[in-house]
């Protein structure tokens, strides 16, 4: 009786699945602005507007998990799955501000792969997160997580050619220097998405 009076999980998947849209929204917008490199002070304040709305989701999740009796899951694994989402907007919002900060002026191949590959990598947490709703139904959302483990993979191997290109070609040492801390931020962002896959994969596993 006393559970039913209690706030529920379905409020929770709302709040992981807003969350995941202003990833995506925050990740297409930073393929746009490292895939044309035009209109980036745009670009940038339209990532900072989804990373201040997940902001508070975050925060509105969290302030949910203390208020809530019964929650979908341990609540030690919602707290870890709503903050590895928001490491991957802060990261975002970090590869824009690298731009304006360090003066960019232009970028190569690699990174415009690499802001692809994120691209990819959080259209694919959004599915992950959006299926967890349907947790009796593992095998869909396994199948996300290691197509994320995948393209965390595939950034790692475009990192370490563009970094040897760098070096190799690059004959401006402030841009090989700019350029790598840009390829370095670009490729974190895979990694907090294979930390949110990870996540993920420990709900299911031991719910499913």
């Amino acid at each position: 009786m006393l559970g039913r009076l209690m706030p529920r999980e379905a409020k929770f998947f709302d709040l992981f699945n807003a969350h995941a849209d202003r990833i995506v929204e925050g990740s297409r917008e930073l393929a746009k602005m490292i895939g044309t490199f035009d209109d980036l002070e745009a670009h940038a304040q339209r990532i900072d507007a989804a990373e201040r709305a997940a902001d508070k989701i975050t925060h509105e999740t969290i302030t949910l998990l203390h208020k809530t009796f019964i929650t979908p899951f341990d609540r030690e694994q919602i707290h870890a799955l709503i903050t590895s989402m928001d490491d991957i907007l802060d990261l975002i919002q970090d590869v824009a501000e690298s731009v304006a900060l360090y003066d960019l002026r232009r970028v190569t191949p690699e990174a415009k792969q690499l802001a692809d590959i994120c691209q990819m990598s959080c259209d694919r947490v959004k599915t992950t997160v959006d299926l967890l709703s349907k947790i009796k139904r593992p095998e869909a959302i396994l199948k996300c997580c290691e197509e994320i483990d995948r393209l965390e993979s595939d950034a790692d191997r475009v990192m370490r050619a563009g970094v040897s290109k760098l070096f190799r070609e690059e004959n401006d040492l402030k841009q090989v220097m700019k350029l790598r801390v840009i390829y370095d931020l670009l490729e974190s962002i895979t990694d907090r998405c294979e930390d949110v896959a990870n996540v993920v994969e420990g709900i299911v596993l031991e719910n499913s």
